[in-house]
């Protein structure tokens, strides 16, 4: 498990954009469960959409990442500095099955397909109350930048 504090000191992302909230459970270098508490107060929703608002996908994929990544940073013993940086390497087979609203408590579930040659593949999938909200394989890589 993994409180707020903890996921700070390991994710370089802060408001708006840090999209994890608590770990929930973790096997190292397999697979990691984290939560999401979606509110009102996110900075999206404001204009997605203002009459019905709804988390865009996107936002649920880059959750996933974030979760992805404290996976990797608790498997490999790291945390992100200044000149490790962590980006997609792509997306695939993403599929959104019903809508995120305010309220609403994202369980992310990640597991580790492979990790070869700094590049890293997952599985996740995003779960409101136990229904699958959105489900997508991702690449993610870190790179040192000067």
């Amino acid at each position: 498990m993994m409180d707020i504090h903890e996921i700070l000191k390991k994710l370089p992302h802060r408001y708006p954009f840090l999209m994890v909230d608590r770990v929930t459970a973790i096997e190292k270098g397999k697979s990691i469960q984290a939560i999401k508490n979606v509110t009102i107060n996110e900075p999206f929703f404001t204009g997605h959409f203002p009459q019905r608002p709804v988390m865009p996908g996107v936002m649920m994929l880059e959750a996933m990442a974030q979760v992805g990544a404290l996976l990797i940073f608790d498997s490999v013993g790291a945390s992100t500095d200044d000149n490790t940086v962590y980006y997609f390497a792509g997306i695939d087979a993403a599929r959104f099955k019903r809508p995120v609203e305010p309220g609403d408590q994202l369980v992310m579930e990640v597991s580790m397909i492979r990790a070869k040659a700094g590049i890293y593949k997952f599985a996740g999938v995003a779960k409101v109350d136990g229904n699958v909200a959105c489900e997508a394989e991702m690449m993610c890589t870190m790179r040192t930048v000067a």
